[in-house]
């Protein structure tokens, strides 16, 4: 039976980086299985309240997507997301919950309803992150309470920290991926890969 997308939710989407394994490549605007990686993500999140994405001027986004970049650029994805929580709050309420996904995590999908209805059945966790098949989570594929991220953070600009040590000490439902939902794309055979 299928699990229902709670509502009430705000989307975070890291798009910047360098991506130096597709040789310089922008990420986001590559190509698999006929969509951009930055819009098979955006499709995960259509029911969002709000969505942003942090992103350089040059990608082009759909209407009612709301944009920003970390200052100065390139500061790394926990910049991102301080970049990114402030859009989101920029002239309205934030949502209780925040999705974040990087853009190069194109099949997370599936896996965004039970993260969502994690958090919904149990007040005390601060998060649900995605785990892959080794029990690695990942941190760019979660939920989490907006609160319990922003405390995270710290008030910090966040440029150039590991997103692990800022998140690790949240209480964390960890969702095992299925099928390819905790699948990031970082180089091109990785994007070969999953094209069929």
């Amino acid at each position: 039976m299928p699990v229902e997308v709670p509502t009430g939710y705000d989307a975070l989407v890291l798009a910047g980086g360098r991506a130096r394994r597709l040789d310089g490549a922008s990420k986001p605007e590559v190509e698999l299985r006929g969509r951009r990686l930055v819009d098979h993500v955006l499709g995960a999140v259509t029911g969002a309240d709000a969505t942003v994405v942090v992103a350089p001027e040059t990608l082009a986004l759909p209407d009612g997507v709301r944009r920003t970049l970390e200052s100065p650029p390139s500061g790394g994805p926990v910049a991102g997301l301080v970049a990114g929580l402030a859009a989101l709050a920029d002239g309205r309420t934030p949502g209780q919950l925040t999705v974040v996904l990087g853009c190069d995590a194109p099949f997370v999908a599936g896996a965004l309803p039970r993260l969502l209805a994690a958090l919904v059945a149990d007040p005390q966790l601060d998060g649900a992150v995605v785990a892959d098949a080794d029990g690695r989570r990942q941190w760019l594929s979660a939920a989490y309470r907006t609160e319990a991220l922003r405390r995270a953070l710290g008030g910090s600009d966040g440029r150039d920290a590991a997103v692990r040590a800022v998140l690790g000490g949240l209480r964390l439902h960890v969702e095992p991926a299925r099928g390819l939902e905790a699948v990031d794309l970082d180089t091109w055979d990785d994007i070969r890969a999953v094209q069929a």
